[in-house]
């Protein structure tokens, strides 16, 4: 499904400096770049240090530059006052103080490159790796250097997990689905009874169960019944929330990670009827979702099988076409899924034809989110899986979802 099919096995977390210095050199060329020119003032690109693996001092109040060339030693610039900041990298390192000496400089570090990557991504299509300004980039093309987006280079460095990290996906996968079907049998429980239970309170309930069990959320989980379902990213509140009864539709979406350096998201959402026959337009609008999902995880698993190159707008178009032809497109208004990392919305592809043209391609040992939507004013339904491509295959990592659930 990718170039550069050598690296896929890399353990990018590991590596020592020169060793990602030849990783990254290895990836330029197979993108047939001269270099990728990193940049940063007062720690504004988190990734360039991710990618570097670079700790940067107490104080980066200046800007320095890297530069690592397809081929040859990288080149360092950085201030007289802040020399140090580039030490740990390798390559020559020139200093520079005022503003010329620093044009003259990366004039000096861009010697003979024509086609560099930076943080940039035309007309901010893919806002995750937008992380170089516009007057930087001006300076860098005011050189005769045609800057072009590192998003590509950054799935590589960024995105690909390790076998490690894999697993750690699946055994949080586990945890997470015993504790979505508890959420679930404890709302029957209480609708069935009559006790009064609240979205606000079963989000409480995931939230103790996720620290009981071991496992991290940085926010959510999302709890939402009937119209409040239509909202993508509702929140309930303590103070703010709808209590749950019989006949209303629940929708429970939630993310985790084990508490563990490098662990990775398991993200899903799931739908159910507090009663035993749900209506016909609940019944069938879910079936509708459903199914544009299904297709969008067979759009990646003949294209992993086939060895095709794919791109997140492709697996975008296959679920939302088929919302289309339904009738529902235009209740369907976010993108059909995100890359999933140490971070539940990653930094590789997204499966995007709506809110951006995402033409990345889906590279082996990335994971990343199906979950298309119909949101209509009475009641919204998701049905959202996570799958895992590898080097032939891809596969949905949890369970799945087909039937609405009778709560």
């Amino acid at each position: 499904m990718s170039r550069g099919a050598k690296l896929n096995k890399l353990n990018m977390s590991t590596l020592i400096p020169n060793h990602r210095i030849e990783a990254i050199q290895a990836a330029l060329r197979d993108e047939k770049l001269d270099g990728w020119l990193f940049f940063d003032h007062h720690r504004r690109d988190p990734i360039a240090y991710r990618v570097l693996q670079l700790t940067p001092g107490s104080m980066v109040t200046r800007r320095w530059f890297y530069f690592i060339p397809a081929n040859g030693e990288p080149r360092g610039l950085v201030h007289k006052i802040e020399a140090q900041t580039l030490a740990p990298l390798p390559g020559q390192h020139s200093l520079y103080a005022g503003w010329k000496e620093l044009m003259d400089g990366l004039q000096r570090i861009l010697n003979g490159a024509h086609r560099v990557a930076m943080q940039y991504s035309p007309n901010c299509q893919v806002p995750y790796v937008a992380m170089a300004d516009a007057g930087t980039i001006e300076s860098v093309r005011a050189l005769g250097v045609n800057v072009v987006t590192a998003a590509n280079l950054i799935q590589i460095f960024e995105s690909r997990w390790n076998a490690e990290q894999l697993e750690m996906h699946l055994e949080a996968g586990r945890r997470v689905d015993r504790i979505r079907a508890e959420a679930f049998a404890r709302v029957s429980a209480a609708v069935r009874a009559k006790t009064r239970i609240t979205e606000w309170e079963m989000q409480q309930f995931i939230l103790a169960r996720f620290s009981e069990a071991g496992l991290f959320t940085d926010h959510g989980p999302d709890v939402a019944i009937n119209a409040n379902a239509s909202n993508p990213h509702y929140d309930p509140q303590q103070d703010a929330c709808s209590e749950i009864r019989s006949g209303d539709l629940v929708l429970i979406d939630m993310w985790a990670k084990l508490q563990q350096s490098e662990a990775v998201y398991y993200d899903i959402t799931w739908t159910g009827y507090c009663g035993e026959n749900p209506p016909s337009d609940i019944q069938n609008i879910f079936g509708i979702v459903r199914d544009a999902r299904d297709k969008a995880i067979q759009t990646v698993v003949d294209a992993a099988a086939r060895k095709r190159v794919l791109s997140g707008y492709e697996v975008d178009d296959a679920a939302r076409n088929h919302i289309r032809q339904a009738g529902y497109g235009e209740y369907f208004f976010h993108r059909t899924g995100h890359s999933i990392g140490e971070e539940v919305h990653g930094t590789g592809a997204n499966m995007d034809n709506l809110e951006t043209h995402d033409e990345r391609r889906i590279i082996p040992w990335t994971c990343f989110s199906i979950e298309p939507g119909i949101y209509l004013p009475k009641f919204g339904i998701r049905s959202e899986v996570n799958v895992f491509a590898d080097d032939s295959s891809a596969r949905v990592t949890g369970e799945i979802q087909n039937d609405i659930l009778r709560l």
